[in-house]
């Protein structure tokens, strides 16, 4: 089993660079992490050029419960990707009310959770995240908060990955 982390910022090519990771001609699970919100044309014309690239033989999963997913998986199945960790971590951050509150206790168990489910993970796994760290300081709470909660994310799951990539400007470059 290997996990890969693919990160970079927006518009880096990160996904495109993970879905160039599998084969195209044999079986994937392609794990939408995104909320769907029907008054975002905007971003579901986003999420429709994401599937339109996909090879006809991936299936699609949209959950949030990337621990059960990974806990359940086989060593038969295909390889799983998830895209992305980053909109991930903003739903449970949102489902914990963490925003207003600042109370990370149970994100950060779920978080704990998924790492470990991942890092127990039978089939092959390419995950990919943004890489927010290396911008400015949020003006604001919420993305300062942001920031921080999803670099940590990255660097608990880079620590039980096989591989890491970086990508800037469409140029992928080997952390790990």
């Amino acid at each position: 089993m290997t996990v890969t982390l693919v990160l970079g910022g927006a518009r880096s090519g990160k996904s495109a660079h993970a879905e160039g990771l599998l084969d195209g001609t044999r079986p994937a699970t392609y794990v939408a992490t995104a909320r769907r919100d029907p008054a975002d044309r905007e971003f579901a014309a986003r999420i429709a050029r994401h599937i339109a690239r996909r090879p006809a033989r991936w299936s699609t999963v949209e959950t949030a419960d990337l621990r059960e997913l990974f806990a359940s998986a086989g060593h038969a199945d295909p390889p799983l990707l998830v895209d992305d960790l980053a909109t991930w971590l903003t739903a449970l951050l949102d489902e914990a009310g963490a925003w207003e509150s600042g109370e990370l206790e149970r994100v950060h168990g779920r978080i704990a959770d998924t790492v470990r489910a991942l890092e127990n993970c039978a089939c092959d796994v390419v995950l990919v995240s943004a890489e927010t760290g290396l911008g400015i300081v949020p003006a604001t709470a919420s993305g300062r908060l942001f920031r921080d909660e999803l670099g940590a994310l990255n660097a608990a799951v880079a620590e039980v990955s096989t591989e890491v990539k970086l990508l800037i400007a469409g140029i992928p470059l080997r952390l790990r």
